[in-house]
């Protein structure tokens, strides 16, 4: 939910990019003397700082890509899509290259998935400007991308977990989603018109932004990771809610009953898959 509610927050943001370093920006500086602290005391190996610059790469490209997908799809038709994609990727990576298996009810849950996003795929908004629609499929296309780079952060700081502690690792996450936006940051220079505008759904944002990561870090320490990763995902629904009720996004019948679709997938695969 707290993933969902930052989400719609920021798609309703004047500049997406200004309104993801913002509302990230406050939690990397708070926690900066933590991460420095646990890393001065608690040195690790070349791999694991390794591993730490593999998941800060992977943000600032995960972060560059959500503020201009936001800029381009509605939220009800590219959240499922992006939040969606992960879990569809995990247990197929897993049955390729991992020698595993799925069960009928988890094969029946990837075709649920695909369905869905191809109904997705095909409820553009009318209401957009005409600029917005010569983008045709770049939405889906972006919202995939998004997914893909969530799979690979997802992989990595389950790794990262084994040599530091989760709030350590969330700093370390948010100063590559910084880094990666920083450049459209500066060029936009509307920062302070953002603060002016937003201040108020700003501050909410940059306790929800970093909060549901933490929560999900915090649970991926305790539990399997592609069953966590699925359960994370009812992030959907909530989004494609909020989307047609706050947003007035158009077909919103449709677009809940796929993201409703897409969860029964998820929900298969990460229970009974």
């Amino acid at each position: 939910m707290a993933h969902a509610i930052w989400s719609i927050l920021t798609k309703r943001s004047c500049n997406k990019s200004v309104f993801l370093w913002s509302i990230t920006m406050v939690t990397t500086i708070l926690l900066l003397p933590v991460l420095i602290t646990e890393l001065w005391w608690h040195p690790m190996t070349a791999g694991s700082y390794g591993l730490l610059l593999l998941s800060f790469t992977l943000q600032a490209i995960y972060s560059w890509l959500l503020s201009q997908t936001y800029e381009l799809g509605d939220l009800s038709q590219i959240y499922p899509i992006m939040r969606g994609t992960s879990t569809l990727l995990i247990p197929i990576i897993g049955v390729l290259f991992l020698s595993e298996s799925l069960s009928a009810l988890g094969w029946f849950g990837i075709l649920c998935m695909l369905g869905g996003f191809i109904l997705l795929s095909r409820m553009g908004s009318r209401r957009k400007p005409a600029n917005l629609q010569m983008h045709g499929m770049k939405p889906i296309l972006m919202a995939l991308c998004v997914g893909l780079c969530t799979t690979c952060y997802v992989f990595v700081d389950k790794l990262n977990l084994q040599h530091i502690s989760p709030l350590g690792l969330l700093e370390v996450t948010n100063i590559g989603f910084v880094v990666g936006l920083t450049p459209a940051v500066l060029t936009s220079r509307k920062i302070w018109e953002e603060w002016r505008i937003n201040k108020s759904t700003m501050m909410l944002g940059a306790i929800l932004n970093p909060g549901s990561y933490l929560l999900f870090l915090f649970a991926m320490q305790r539990a399997p990771m592609a069953q966590i990763s699925s359960l994370r995902e009812i992030g959907t629904v909530f989004a494609t809610f909020l989307g047609v009720l706050f947003l007035k996004e158009q077909q919103g019948l449709r677009r809940i009953s796929c993201s409703i679709f897409i969860f029964c997938g998820i929900l298969l695969i990460g229970i009974w898959g």
